[in-house]
């Protein structure tokens, strides 16, 4: 059966009762509100909704997203698990590049069941902190004892590798040789240039490079600079309407 999904989760809103309330009159306007889908900026319907009805990934989402945040971008989640699970019938491990709280990387871990793999790693990249000099914004959980969470989600499954530090430093000092699956959601057009400087060329053959702000127009930057450098090796990026960008190795 079709089903639907809609959050109270939308940015940019002048008006957010008058928003809301258009949106309810919207799908009030339809003769059935199965396949619709209201959240994360995006409004659609008529569609299949499929991650809905993958048992596999509705687990593994249900049990980590736990915020009204998290839980309003489950189609970004369900992209970043079916690149995740595209991975594992390649050679090579899993990075993501600016994994905040670990959410997606866990959900990710549990669809693709990363445990019985321990011949794979799952790379998660982060500063963890912020401060007023630092050129991205900060995020609400920024802070001193982020990275230390962020290892204790993941203390079961010892081939997660949480790392701390600069991008591209932190990569240069430990990153995988060949990679199987590469998400990059930095906030900042220099450090996603500088992560894809060092980690594109490992990629294999069929792996999934997806960019978490590539099509959103508050990070045009990234897309203006990813642009042209992909570009230059004979690839351009597929803006979802999810937000993110989709390009295959």
């Amino acid at each position: 059966m079709t089903q639907h999904y809609h959050r109270t989760m939308f940015f940019g809103l002048k008006d957010q009762n008058a928003f809301y309330q258009g949106l309810r009159t919207a799908l009030g306007s339809l003769n059935t509100t199965a396949g619709s889908f209201a959240s994360d900026n995006l409004f659609t319907v008529g569609r299949n909704l499929s991650f809905l009805s993958d048992a596999r990934f509705m687990a593994a989402f249900n049990t980590h997203a736990q915020t009204d945040s998290e839980r309003g971008i489950i189609w970004r989640n369900a992209t970043a698990a079916w690149a995740a699970n595209n991975a594992m019938r390649l050679e090579g491990d899993l990075v993501e590049c600016g994994c905040y709280k670990g959410v997606t990387v866990r959900i990710a871990c549990d669809y693709v069941d990363i445990g019985a793999h321990p011949e794979r790693k799952f790379y998660a990249y982060d500063i963890f902190e912020h401060n007023a000099l630092m050129p991205h914004h900060s995020m609400p959980e920024h802070g001193a004892t982020l990275f230390d969470e962020v290892k204790a989600r993941f203390a079961d499954l010892p081939n997660v590798i949480v790392k701390k530090g600069w991008i591209p430093d932190v990569l240069l000092e430990e990153a995988p040789e060949k990679i199987a699956f590469l998400h990059i959601d930095l906030n900042n057009a220099e450090a996603e240039i500088a992560a894809l400087e060092v980690l594109f060329d490992r990629m294999v053959p069929g792996a999934i490079l997806l960019f978490d702000d590539y099509g959103w127009a508050g990070y045009r930057r990234q897309k203006q600079a990813e642009d042209p450098w992909l570009a230059a090796r004979g690839y351009k990026v597929m803006e979802l309407p999810t937000g993110q960008g989709l390009v295959v190795k």
